[in-house]
């Protein structure tokens, strides 16, 4: 396995406007190190306690992001350091990170996730719930968090109708939601894409793909 040689296909593959997320969650600190050497700085974890021991062990200008589903009572441990979080899906966990960061005396960088998928397994909210937090007179107390834009997974099928449809409405979901804009809120990241579906993702406007099995592997 060529990290290295992969890493900078897939890089090469990207238009500019796309930032590459090397999901490194099961993969070993040496083998993250490899993918550091050859010049790649955003790795994503989905698990709290995994990142923050990968954390310790690399260097200091790794920008860390947090893709998986996020319990509450974990974000006290990323908080020092975590760069965005993708998988933001209530305002009660947007409060617990505003809490943290203030803690730390930081912004931290967030995106709302929004359920596209049909499978009952994804995690995510609604459009309207969305909407709702969006327009929500608490969010706009928060001073310490900014929602960056939205974030989803597209449902885990061969067909590829499928998997357009949910990029396209997550893509429309962006645009309807430009004109709620405001001071800790902005819709500047479009995080959809992965190992299987990336391109299809990229040709309905995702700004940011989080990659992981085509870098290093299949899961260990």
């Amino acid at each position: 396995m060529d990290i290295r040689k992969n890493l900078l296909r897939i890089k090469a593959e990207l238009p500019d406007h796309v930032t590459l997320v090397a999901v490194t969650k099961t993969k070993s600190v040496e083998l993250i190190k490899q993918a550091y050497d050859a010049g790649h700085r955003q790795f994503g974890e989905n698990k709290v306690q995994e990142m923050v021991e990968k954390q310790a062990r690399l260097p200091d200008d790794v920008e860390w992001h947090m893709i998986g589903h996020v319990q509450r009572n974990k974000v006290k441990y990323m908080a020092p350091f975590v760069n965005l979080i993708h998988g933001v899906d209530s305002l009660k966990l947007l409060k617990e990170i505003d809490k943290q960061a203030q803690k730390h005396q930081r912004k931290i960088a967030c995106l709302l996730q929004i359920k596209i998928a049909s499978e009952e397994s994804k995690f995510g909210i609604s459009k309207a719930d969305a909407h709702a937090l969006l327009i929500s007179d608490e969010l706009a107390t928060l001073k310490h968090i900014e929602i960056k834009g939205l974030m989803g997974m597209a449902t885990f099928t061969d067909d590829e109708n499928i998997i357009r449809e949910e990029f396209k409405f997550l893509a429309s979901c962006v645009e309807e939601f430009r004109s709620l804009e405001r001071s800790n809120v902005t819709f500047d990241v479009l995080s959809m894409g992965m190992s299987g579906d990336y391109n299809i993702a990229i040709a309905h406007g995702s700004t940011m793909v989080r990659i992981g099995s085509s870098i290093f592997g299949s899961r260990s």
